[in-house]
């Protein structure tokens, strides 16, 4: 690769935080900068206008997930860390920089100043980066060599077989749910095991679920519990599309999901706004925020640990084995019906999608070896 342009290093920053105050580390151009830029910069914005922008503003936050959001900002506050500890502008976007800085992720220790980070991460942080350069009016050109070619060895050289979350099945929730109380904390987090499990969900869906449909909200759905048939959970999908997920009432009520919503909603008292909230340290007093999705992960990997499962390994390899997404490959791992159907549950474009979700089932069971005679 060509030398990149190098700049002098900025020896006039603070010991203990070298970029503390600068603009590159900080928020995005705000729309009220590019109103302004249309006219006289010292001229005060009318009202309506001022209206008019706070309206703008609100829906380019809705462009992406606040997830989305967060973890694209991070990208570009570790690349511009890179960047000031090296000596290089990050501004304009530099293809030779840039593919210095992946190199730099792939190989860690000294280079980046940290461990080395994974394939699917370093992509991620292209994407990042790449976001980041469009809210400024500018351009990364992936399909540089500079980029292109140092992608493909770092992929070629580091890439690894998918570690993949081992599945919850519905004996194996059973007895996981046997380990929680039967106070509100518990009533609770019942709820959430056994509505993740049998509507297939994300940790992500099921913490952003309302009690009632809300127009106004800032959650990923809403349920519906429908009077002797189950409950209609209706999500938001990628863009404007929606899917719903039809929970049906179970065998008994110790495992019902159903009641067990109905249980939470009732002594939660629920009547409105996020479905799963935050519980006091009295255990007695519901909060109005919404649970965070790593809540879920937490209480899948302590209650795996607490019913014993797989205690053939040891503890620790116990508790990485198992995530918030074990739930939801669980369903698919454990349902004994028709593929199709369970593909509709997860919201899958492919079979081959939900075949992948497939984790603890008998491989096989179907025997082609058999089959052809041998």
């Amino acid at each position: 690769m060509e030398s990149p342009p190098q700049k002098p290093a900025r020896n006039d920053l603070p010991a203990d935080d070298p970029l503390d105050g600068d603009p590159l580390e900080g928020e995005l151009p705000d729309i009220v900068d590019l109103v302004m830029e249309m006219g006289q910069p010292e001229a005060r914005v009318p009202a309506h206008v001022e209206e008019l922008v706070e309206t703008a503003r609100e829906y380019a936050d809705n462009a992406s997930s606040e997830n989305t959001r967060d973890a694209y900002a991070k990208d570009w506050k570790h690349f511009t860390s890179w960047c000031r500890r090296n000596g290089f502008d990050p501004l304009p976007p530099d293809s030779k920089v840039i593919g210095l800085y992946i190199s730099a992720c792939a190989a860690g220790g000294a280079k980046l100043g940290a461990p080395a980070l994974s394939v699917p991460t370093i992509e991620r942080r292209l994407s990042g980066l790449s976001w980041s350069f469009t809210q400024r009016g500018l351009s990364m050109d992936r399909a540089d060599r500079h980029i292109r070619t140092v992608l493909a060895g770092i992929r070629r050289k580091h890439t690894r077989p998918p570690r993949v979350k081992e599945a919850v099945l519905g004996d194996d929730l059973i007895a996981m749910i046997a380990t929680l109380g039967h106070d509100l904390r518990g009533l609770r987090d019942r709820a959430i095991l056994l509505l993740g499990f049998a509507g297939g969900l994300r940790r992500s869906e099921i913490v952003g679920l309302d009690v009632t449909r809300d127009d106004d909200s800032d959650g990923a759905g809403w349920i519906e519990i429908l009077p002797g048939k189950g409950v209609l959970v209706t999500l938001r999908g990628k863009g404007d599309r929606w899917r719903e997920v039809e929970v049906g009432r179970g065998s008994s009520d110790h495992t019902c999901p159903v009641v067990a919503l109905e249980t939470w909603i009732r002594f939660g008292r629920i009547a409105r706004g996020p479905l799963f909230r935050r519980i006091f340290k009295d255990n007695k007093t519901v909060d109005v925020e919404r649970l965070s999705d790593k809540h879920v992960a937490r209480l899948v990997k302590q209650t795996v640990l607490a019913a014993g499962i797989r205690s053939e390994l040891p503890y620790a390899d116990r508790g990485l084995l198992f995530a918030g997404h074990s739930l939801r490959s669980g369903l698919a791992s454990s349902a004994e019906i028709e593929e199709r159907y369970v593909q509709k549950q997860l919201g899958h474009a492919s079979a081959e999608m939900t075949r992948k979700y497939q984790r603890r089932r008998d491989r096989f069971r179907t025997n082609l070896t058999k089959a052809s005679g041998l």
